[in-house]
């Protein structure tokens, strides 16, 4: 039988209230909300439910959690089917986009201290939760000119566009790209990322988003339901594709020589690359302190921002994770854990 330090304390520091005093307390931790999968599969296996907070290692800083994102890749998380290439495992707490204030930190931890207010990528996620650790590399300072929950909007769609553009396709002025999903949780920064480099931006989506691509800066909006984008999109010097398929077969041939192809989803065939004389990559995102804080930098600048399409609370993760999986979210979703100290 658990007995708690409250009822040690009615006991008085009796020989036996003492001994309770030293072993209960001992072993009552902090405990805190957080949404929960005990085994993997659909949105139904999330729970909402109260756990052990987690305590940061010499290296890690724990942190607030105020706001969490939701990603289009969290069912595949929350499914299992790649626990192995996620590095997941059970009990999970999802969560890869989170904003929030660092409690405290690790011995070993420079750049982070209580107080400060942050935006990032914890690797494994946790994000669910009213509290998660992270390391220095999976966190920056938030942009100041955004909320908690706007922030919270960022992290990975922000870092996966930015990793495709900047870091393997070295988008640069005078280029051209075609962006497909460009209302979405990556192409809506993906449209800006490449207007901030001075890239042309054609993008594709769906009827009702056309007012949105415009409004991101696209150079050119395609209504995919309408048109092909390969009657309008040619002889780019680079294609973002989350979607694969048969989107990314008719990609291979808008693509000038020496172009190249992205995939979030699939990895871009050899012999069509080989045959049409460009390059492919598949992009798998990874936290980068650095390049947060640079996105935070444009962010502040006026250059990005994040679309919040629907804030719901932590106890609402369920609706949250379906919504995801329907692939068609406008901008991103975003679960409040706390109140926002910027609204």
């Amino acid at each position: 039988m658990q007995i708690s330090c409250r009822i040690v304390a009615i006991l008085g520091l009796t020989t036996l209230g003492y001994l309770f005093s030293h072993t209960a307390c001992a072993a009552e931790k902090p405990m805190m909300k957080a949404v929960v999968a005990h085994e993997y599969g659909g949105p139904e296996v999330l729970k909402f439910e109260e756990v052990s907070q987690p305590e940061p290692k010499e290296n890690e800083a724990l942190v607030r959690v105020i706001a969490s994102g939701v990603n289009p890749a969290d069912p595949l998380t929350l499914s299992g089917k790649y626990a192995r290439e996620f590095g997941t495992h059970l009990p999970l707490i999802p969560g890869y986009d989170i904003a929030g204030i660092v409690e405290k930190a690790g011995v070993k931890v420079t750049k982070l201290k209580a107080g400060d207010a942050v935006y990032g990528y914890p690797t494994f996620g946790g994000g669910w939760a009213e509290y998660v650790t992270v390391t220095e590399g999976e966190v920056a300072a938030k942009p100041a000119s955004l909320s908690f929950t706007e922030a919270a909007a960022a992290p990975m769609g922000a870092l996966t566009a930015w990793q495709a553009l900047v870091d393997v396709a070295q988008l640069g002025a005078g280029q051209t790209i075609l962006i497909h999903g460009g209302s979405g949780g990556v192409g809506s920064f993906a449209v800006q990322i490449a207007k901030a480099r001075g890239a042309r931006v054609i993008a594709t989506a769906s009827t009702t988003n056309q007012d949105l691509l415009k409004q991101l800066g696209a150079d050119v909006a395609i209504d995919y339901t309408k048109t092909r984008f390969e009657e309008i999109a040619k002889d780019v010097d680079a294609v973002l594709d989350p979607v694969g398929k048969e989107t990314l077969a008719r990609s291979y041939g808008v693509v000038k020589k020496g172009g190249i192809v992205m995939s979030l989803v699939a990895r871009p065939d050899p012999a069509e690359l080989e045959k049409r004389g460009i390059r492919g990559a598949a992009i798998s995102v990874h936290p980068d302190a650095e390049d947060l804080a640079e996105i935070a930098r444009l962010i502040d600048a006026g250059k990005i921002k994040p679309i919040v399409t629907q804030v719901l609370p932590l106890s609402e993760a369920i609706a949250a994770q379906q919504q995801a999986e329907t692939h068609h979210t406008r901008g991103k979703l975003v679960l409040r854990v706390a109140d926002d100290p910027k609204g």
